[in-house]
């Protein structure tokens, strides 16, 4: 891996696309329905924010998140903005600790070790596809390219796992057409074409 295209960038890449799906959602937006069902745009980006923080109480051994992720409340106290950048900020600091080449990295999925490259892609899988969530069900177009799923590629050794735990939904089959971003979606249970 090339100094130039370590684990970090697409780690960058997800959380500018978390940044800017954050940053583009309608004051009257935070309470509509998203792909995640039954959770709300608010209750998205708890989720998004918390699991930023768990990843930097990983490998930092400091705070982690202050509610569970996978049980948001729905409300934020404070900016949402801010939520989103303080916990990006956060990961990337952390992850700015650890070499491109480490062989093991503690994270909070299974099996709690990963090597660097895929510790950080799967970082980097929760703040882009949830940032695609945020985005499709605010009008917003999507920030998930073609580019950034090829990157995320590594983080998906951890998906099947982790659907036994029901972080992930059930794949969809792809269809003809489908590009790299839209076949990453259907890989973690989501439609490409998902409206509210």
């Amino acid at each position: 891996m090339s100094e130039n295209n370590t684990p970090w960038t697409v780690l960058t890449a997800a959380h500018e696309a978390l940044r800017t799906a954050v940053q583009g959602v309608p004051a009257d937006a935070w309470d509509r329905p998203t792909p995640c069902d039954q959770w709300t745009v608010t209750q998205v980006l708890q989720h998004a924010a918390g699991d930023q923080l768990g990843f930097a109480a990983f490998i930092t051994g400091g705070p982690g998140p202050e509610e569970n992720p996978f049980a948001p409340s729905g409300r934020i106290d404070g900016s949402p903005a801010d939520l989103a950048e303080n916990s990006m900020r956060a990961s990337a600091a952390a992850w700015a600790t650890i070499a491109p080449d480490a062989a093991e990295v503690p994270v909070p999925v299974p099996p709690n070790k990963l090597p660097a490259e895929v510790g950080a892609a799967a970082c980097a899988l929760d703040a882009a596809v949830h940032a695609w969530d945020i985005a499709v069900a605010t009008g917003q177009p999507s920030p998930l390219t073609s580019e950034l799923a090829r990157g995320l590629q590594p983080a998906l050794a951890i998906v099947e796992p982790l659907r036994a735990y029901g972080a992930y939904a059930t794949a969809l089959e792809e269809q003809p057409g489908d590009d790299d971003a839209a076949k990453l979606l259907r890989f973690l249970g989501r439609r490409p074409d998902w409206t509210a």
